[in-house]
Order: structure tokens, then C-alpha cells, then sequence
């Protein structure tokens, strides 16, 4: 989906009633930082159609937007929720630092478990890491409390899967592996979770680790 074009008098309707979240990119033609990211916004507009809404303002031509978000520098990123700024970032930003700017207001699946929300499962005792990983990965680092089920025995051990002790299964390992998994059990009526982003976000956020 192109980014659609937003004005002063386009953007109550366009941005703070939308139902889906927006991610704003406020732009100046004479900025070449903004030339860089725009692409890149492109980019992201495309990969999340239907699940984000993607604007651009031209600050110069609508001082009214610029003043309300108080656009001082170019480019500024805004992503807008229900009517309310839910992030902001000023300056260049890569794909990845905009996905990671848009990832809490993204609808998820259901099965999905962030890190920080399996890091508070676990401190709650509501959770069991999985860790779906090879042997040898498990054996020198892994979450905290983690059993070892490898990825290809998980349909033949779907018992240990089941919540018996009120503590929700999640799995992680590779990412996308650990989402096929997850998504498949759910399918198949095994009430687990998998980790979003794998257990290289888990590290990335300086989550604790256990070695050894």
C-alpha cells in the first residue's frame, strides 16, 4: 500500500480516527535525512498492509500538524493509536528500529508472548519455557526454569506440553520455527505460547540467561 499524503485538514479523519494504528512520517522537502528514510518507510507500508496505516506530512506546507507535535527537527516519526501518540522517534531510523518502534501496537496471534511478558510469567511462576533447540544450544545457555523438548520431538511429547500445573508452555528457539510450532499446537487444541522474536530478542533485551 502507498504512504498515503495527510494534511491539516485530512488528518483528524486520516490519522486520529483511523481504527487501525499509524505510523506518521513528518517530512520536509528541503531535508535530505528525509530523502533516506522515506524509502524505507515505503518499505514497511508495503510489508504491513492491512495491519498499519502509513501517512506522511509535509511539516512546511501544514504548520498546524507540525505545531501540535511540536516538529521541530525532520524527520520525526509518530505512530498513533487510537487517537494517541504510542511511540515517537526523531532522526533516521532502519527497518528494523521502525518495526521496533510500531511492534506494541501491532495486532499479534493469540499464541504470541513478547519477552517482557514471559520474563514477568516467570517471576508470577505462570510460565515453563520450552526451549525447542538442539541439544547442544540447550546445554550452554537457555532461559531460566527451561525443560528441553527439541523441536523434532514435540509431537510425540504433547503431554508435557499441556498447562496441568497452571503454568503455560512457551516455546522459543529459532524464531519462526518456535511460531509454526506454537501456531500448529494451538491449532491442534495444546494451550501454548511461543516466544516472539526467539531467544535472540530474549538476549537482545538483556533478559536473564542461565549457562551451563
Amino acid at each position: 500500500m502507498a504512504v498515503q499524503s495527510v494534511t491539516d485538514a485530512t488528518f483528524e479523519a486520516e490519522v486520529l480516527r483511523s481504527e487501525l494504528p499509524v505510523l506518521v512520517d513528518l517530512y520536509a522537502d528541503w531535508c535530505q535525512p528525509c530523502k533516506q528514510l522515506s524509502p524505507i518507510v515505503e518499505q514497511v507500508s508495503q510489508e504491513l498492509a492491512g495491519k498499519i496505516k502509513v501517512v506522511k506530512v509535509d511539516v512546511d506546507a501544514n504548520p498546524m500538524v507540525a505545531q501540535t507535535f511540536r516538529a521541530q527537527s525532520s524527520p520525526m516519526l509518530l505512530v498513533i493509536a487510537e487517537g494517541r501518540v504510542a511511540q515517537h522517534h526523531v532522526g533516521v531510523l532502519d527497518k528494523p528500529g521502525i518495526l521496533r518502534l510500531l511492534e506494541p501496537v501491532m495486532p499479534r496471534a493469540a499464541a504470541e508472548v513478547r519477552p517482557e511478558e514471559l520474563a514477568m510469567w516467570l517471576q508470577q511462576g505462570k510460565a515453563l519455557p520450552v526451549d525447542i533447540r538442539d541439544a547442544a544450544s540447550y546445554g550452554r545457555y537457555r532461559i531460566p526454569s527451561a525443560i528441553h523438548v527439541p523441536a523434532n520431538e514435540l509431537a510425540g511429547r504433547v503431554e508435557e506440553l499441556q498447562p496441568f500445573d497452571g503454568r503455560i508452555r512457551v516455546l522459543y528457539g529459532r524464531s519462526e520455527e518456535a511460531k509454526e510450532w506454537g501456531e500448529k499446537l494451538q491449532a491442534d487444541g495444546v494451550q501454548v505460547g511461543y516466544l516472539a522474536g526467539g531467544f535472540l530478542h530474549w538476549e537482545a533485551d538483556g533478559l536473564e540467561v542461565e549457562r551451563g
